[in-house]
Parts: C-alpha cells; structure tokens; sequence
C-alpha cells in the first residue's frame, strides 16, 4: 500500500550565493511530484559534503584564489554569481542542496515500475541521465537540480539505487558524493595493487579513496592531521604521515605510484616530486586552494600524468554499490544532526572537527 505524502515538507533552501544566512529552513515547501521516469524518495539521511558548501559560497569561481574553508562562514566577496557553480552556469534560486541522499521509494511517476515502491536507496550524485549521457557531461543532485536537504526528493528513476545492507541510514547517506568522488579518481587513475599516497585522508572523500585504494591491493600512504592519526589508520592505511611534515623528506623522491589529492595548495609541488618516473596524479579537490606552482620540467622529464576528475561513467556508482553490499567499505559517521541545525553542521565541517562523516536527518 503506498504511503500517505503530504503536500508541503521541512526543507533547505539556498537562496543565493553567501554566508550562512542563505541557507533557510522552511516547513512550508511543496512536496515534488514524480513526473515521467522519476521516483520521490522520501529522505531518510543526507550528507554534508565539501561541494555543497562551495556553490554555497561560490568558491567555483575562478575570481576566487584561496582554499576553501577562508569564505565557509561568510561566502566570497569577489566571487561572480555567473560561474559559482562547479559546472561554471548560474545555478537558479531558491535551491535545494544536499548532493547526498538515502532513502525510500514512496511515489513513482508515470513509466517507472510500481513495484519500485518501498525501496530502500541511494541516489547517484554525478547523473549522465539528465544530459543525454554525452561524454563529460553530467549534472549534480543539489546544484543543477534540487536535492536531499528536505523531507522529499524526486529522481530520474535510473539514478535511484536500491542496496541490500544492514548499514544505518546516516552510514548510507555518507556514500554517494565522497565515495564515488574517490571511486571515480581511482578509476581513471587505473590505480591497482600499488603504492598510492592519498591527501585529506580523515575527510569524506579522503578515507574513501583510502578505502577503495584497499580494495583495490593497494599500499596507502596517508596524510592527516597527528590528532586523526588513529582514525586513518584504522580504515586500513599502512603509513600515517603528519599533514605539517615534509612528504619528500618522509618518503623520498620517486617513491609513490599515484597520488589521490584533493587538498592541492601550498604544498602540491612536493606530490610531484615523490612520484616515479611515469607516475599519475589525480586530483578532485583543492581544500588548500586552487592555485599551485607546477615546474614544467618535473611534469615532462619525469614522464607524469596529471589527471583531472569530475565527470563520472556508470560503473563508478556500480563499483561503489559492489563495494557496499559485499562489506568491502564502511564509512565513519561522527555525528548526526536535525535538518534544521545544518548552519551548525557546516560550521562544524569547516572547522575540521570531526573526522568522516557529519550527516543530516531530516
């Protein structure tokens, strides 16, 4: 028997580029209606991610020059509203944000399955469905299109993914943004049973590419701060590096396969330095900043690849799925808040507090 939905749900909206103060939560917003090929998932736990708060602030702008976490409380000043998205379009407001979501099937629209209701799911981040599946093209849940920070959320039918686990619904949600993000760098770093040194290891997209790189055969070399040492650690890493040392003087030079960098920053130049001869570099991420210093000759004389990852082919989030239902990864949720509380949740993910995860329940 379907659910009961309501006409209006609690929900986030983002109404502009900024602070804190653009995110308002409401009671009052219309539930959406499934239109052909979608499901409404009623929202059971959404994640907080690095790329929310970014279009938050607009730290996609190219005017913008520093790390992220210098405009997490007040937003950037000299960003240009036109190209504060990580696509580089104007994203339209209000918007519901939360690029995470897990979740129930509790409508479905014309052309999808009735007996998809009462699924339990996740929702891919990256879609291809809403461009037509062309290469390198793809929209975000919670940018392009409303997303999980609400009681509701209403999904092209192919990119809500039911899973068989016994994990939590807070564990879940932690998934789809931070895992297929690592997922996705790993991929087209074609990383395999080798030495990998992976950057923000204690954060989301960190400890999964940490992770992943496992489960792959890998050897991981981590960097964290000392106090999350343990935390890193225990997600299988075989050496902890401080994130304040020098990496070339720990490792020395030519000594790692493929860096996994999401931090960039003042100290990228020495991630090239530590690679071998025809060593890869993926980055999908820059917390640090977005600016960095490259010798050209390091680039071609050491033969390296320097890869760029966003856009995502489908057997990312399939591998990810795998992943989950054969007990492969688990991720660590440090703390769970009420949807309303989500400026609290923020302040608390810029300031690095926590290790893994901080998830919203809605």
């Amino acid at each position: 028997m379907q659910e009961a939905i309501p006409e209006t749900m609690s929900a986030v909206l983002l109404t502009g580029h900024g602070g804190y103060d653009k995110l308002e939560f409401h009671t009052d917003v219309p539930v959406p209606v499934p239109d052909d090929g979608e499901v409404l998932i009623k929202v059971a736990a959404a994640g907080v991610n690095n790329t929310d708060i970014n279009t938050r602030t607009a730290w996609y702008s190219k005017s913008v020059t520093s790390g992220t976490a210098s405009g997490g409380a007040e937003g950037f000043a000299q960003a240009a509203g036109d190209d504060g998205s990580w696509s580089g379009s104007a994203l339209q407001f209000p918007r519901i944000q939360g690029a995470d979501a897990c979740g129930h099937i509790v409508n479905v629209g014309p052309g999808v399955d009735p007996r998809r209701l009462g699924e339990r799911v996740i929702v891919r981040t990256m879609s291809r469905a809403y461009n037509g599946y062309q290469p390198f093209m793809t929209s975000t849940f919670g940018s392009e299109f409303d997303g999980g920070f609400a009681q509701y959320a209403k999904i092209i039918a192919s990119e809500a993914f039911h899973v068989n686990c016994d994990w939590s619904d807070a564990e879940l949600a932690s998934v789809p943004c931070a895992y297929s993000t690592a997922e996705g760098m790993l991929q087209r770093a074609q990383v395999v049973a080798e030495n990998v040194l992976v950057t923000g290891a204690s954060g989301g997209v960190g400890s999964a590419a940490v992770q992943l790189a496992k489960y792959r055969g890998a050897k991981v070399v981590a960097v964290t701060a000392a106090s999350k040492a343990g935390f890193v650690r225990d997600l299988g890493a075989d050496r902890i590096l401080e994130r304040d040392v020098s990496i070339v003087e720990a490792l020395g030079e030519d000594s790692v396969d493929v860096v996994v960098d999401v931090v960039g920053g003042p100290a990228w130049v020495e991630l090239l330095q530590v690679l071998r001869r025809g060593g890869r570099y993926v980055t999908s991420g820059a917390i640090a900043g977005p600016i960095v210093e490259l010798d050209l000759r390091t680039l071609y004389l050491k033969d390296l690849s320097l890869i760029g990852s966003t856009f995502q082919e489908d057997s990312v989030f399939d591998n990810v799925i795998r992943a989950i239902e054969t007990n492969s990864i688990r991720p660590v949720v440090s703390k769970t808040y009420p949807l309303a509380d989500i400026v609290q949740a923020q302040q608390d993910f810029n300031a690095k507090i926590y290790p893994g995860k901080l998830v919203l329940i809605p």
